[in-house]
């Protein structure tokens, strides 16, 4: 995958999708599940994204942003519970999964989405990596991030509509460190400036 040598996200987002990817190929399975975690504005979403343009294996992955999720702003634990629920335990069990994504702006579920057992599935958002999703997933990341790079990234991406949530999904984010001990259940952490 390419990088600018002179660009230190990038150079850190191929290492890590190179690190992911040989991950993924040592599952040995054709439909493993993908669990990538961090707080806002880490680099989760991009770097999920490169990683299914990437994909080690034969069949396109299915990627899923918890951000399609979750129910609003203090919806981080509930979503991650509908994600489980939804799409991990059916994969996990080789049934299809069917999953509603949240509309943000009419404030209630909207259409449904189906998740095929039999292909590979990237799941990514804050809170994705749970000691019952940890289980259940072949690969599991956690991304790092320093908070000024955080904060900025996050705010360039959502502009005003993150910046008076910002902090109350701060909060949500420290709840689910302490008790789900995300980091500890990673199989990988991979480092974004």
């Amino acid at each position: 995958m390419p990088s600018r040598s002179d660009d230190p996200v990038a150079r850190a987002l191929s290492e890590a999708v190179s690190r992911i990817a040989d991950a993924v190929r040592a599952v040995q399975a054709s439909n493993p599940v993908v669990l990538v975690d961090g707080r806002s504005g880490a680099g989760k979403s991009t770097l999920a994204r490169l990683l299914a343009e990437h994909w080690p294996l034969r069949t396109d992955p299915q990627l899923i942003a918890l951000d399609s999720i979750y129910p609003g702003w203090d919806g981080m634990d509930a979503g991650a519970e509908r994600a489980y629920e939804q799409i991990l335990r059916p994969h996990g069990r080789d049934l299809v999964g069917t999953w509603q994504r949240y509309d943000w702006d009419a404030g209630e579920y909207a259409e449904s989405y189906a998740v095929d057992p039999s292909r590979g599935v990237i799941l990514e958002g804050c809170g994705a990596l749970t000691p019952r999703a940890a289980r259940i997933a072949d690969v599991r990341v956690w991304v790092e991030s320093p908070e000024p790079s955080r904060k900025r990234r996050a705010l360039d991406r959502d502009g005003e509509l993150f910046r008076p949530h910002w902090e109350r999904w701060a909060k949500q984010e420290v709840v689910h460190i302490r008790r789900d001990d995300p980091i500890g259940f990673a199989t990988l952490v991979v480092s974004i400036p």
